[in-house]
């Protein structure tokens, strides 16, 4: 049976305008048809992806992280209804293609558009004056920061009611991202040492996937003393302040701090291309450097002497796997293993999207979320 409502609805949304800037101005989104669901929004996490697609071509509705509640479904959906608390994660499985039968599910191909006749169109429309009736895109087929958003079922993942939705918003990339990385991918074992580079929300949950995962040294490296501050309340052993005398001197110090030859396992969560290959300087020999903040651009790589036996690996969102990675980072909240409320250092109205964006690139802030309803 489907509980979809045939009634289309209208609410704001923030709109990449084509040319570098955005717009709040009201879309219309269908209801949802077979496998989909519409989602009343109640929060969203801002980021650097979120600022990134300000470049889209076309008109774009801005967001792809989000928590809200389920206001209808589709037929052939299952274990949701309205009203329930939901959580919104932009890497949808289908759970059929190349990479999601080998359990690489961040990697599936239909969301990646590699087989785009499967995906079908957004469905959502501009009500407003602007683009009036013209179907538009959302941001990694979510489109968070609006009223309303149309998803596919494979999207959402029920929550706890114990979680704010207004914290929850964020697990759906920077919480899972981070921790993923640390936990899944670079599967960092106890008594390891880890270097993390960047302390913004991705870094700072790579931070608190080291702590979980048992690593015993791990140091934040950051140029912003108030967030290696919270690096180091949320499990950072050493917090390293980068200034203007260059990679020599943080490599210098982090290998200092891991007995001369450089750490176990060093991340990169800045967002900065020209930084994407320093953590191949910061492991030993034998250890795993990781880009994790999709940062795109040019960098460049000093080759030292000695460099062996080096992985480089670029995970996307932590290697998630939605039902093995959620469940377990809702059980590590309730333990109180897994900080989620203090991450969030400010909070924003929707049509405050301008401020939440020049506090994230100015470093005043570390992670932003939008109060939607």
């Amino acid at each position: 049976m489907s509980s979809a409502s045939p009634r289309v609805l209208s609410g704001p949304a923030a709109i990449a305008d084509g040319r570098g800037g955005f717009v709040i101005d009201t879309i219309d989104v269908d209801p949802p048809a077979a496998g989909e669901v519409r989602v009343t929004l109640a929060a969203a996490g801002v980021c650097h992806t979120d600022h990134a697609s300000l470049r889209w071509p076309g008109a774009l509705v801005l967001g792809h992280e989000g928590a809200g509640y389920v206001e209808s479904v589709g037929a052939g959906v299952q274990g949701l209804e309205p009203g329930q608390p939901v959580l919104l994660n932009w890497a949808i499985p289908c759970g059929h293609c190349f990479q999601c039968e080998r359990d690489a599910q961040a990697l599936c191909e239909r969301t990646h558009e590699l087989d785009p006749a499967r995906f079908g169109t957004s469905r959502a429309h501009a009500g407003g004056t602007r683009w009036r009736g013209d179907a538009i895109e959302r941001s990694f087929h979510l489109g968070t920061f609006a009223h309303y958003t149309l998803v596919r079922a494979e999207a959402v993942t029920p929550l706890p009611a114990s979680l704010a939705l207004d914290d929850a918003c964020i697990l759906g990339c920077a919480v899972m991202t981070g921790v993923g990385s640390a936990v899944n991918i670079a599967r960092v074992q106890p008594g390891d040492s880890v270097a993390v580079l960047g302390c913004g929300g991705v870094g700072l949950n790579v931070v608190q996937g080291a702590r979980l995962a048992g690593a015993t040294t791990i140091i934040a490296i950051d140029r912003v003393p108030a967030h290696l501050q919270r690096a180091r309340e949320l499990g950072a052993t050493h917090v390293l302040q980068a200034g203007d005398d260059g990679d020599e001197a943080i490599i210098a110090a982090v290998r200092a701090l891991s007995d001369g030859r450089g750490v176990d396992h060093a991340f990169e969560a800045t967002g900065v291309a020209a930084l994407a290959f320093l953590p191949l300087r910061l492991v030993r020999n034998g250890g795993n450097a990781l880009q994790v903040s999709g940062a795109h651009g040019t960098g460049a790589l000093e080759l030292p002497q000695l460099f062996w036996n080096k992985q480089y690996l670029a995970p996307l969102y932590g290697g998630c796997v939605p039902a093995r990675d959620f469940p377990r980072l809702f059980g590590w909240i309730a333990e109180g293993r897994l900080e989620l409320a203090s991450l969030v250092s400010h909070r924003y109205r929707l049509d405050a999207l301008a401020d939440a964006f020049a506090d994230m690139l100015e470093g005043r802030s570390s992670k932003g979320v939008l109060q939607i309803a």
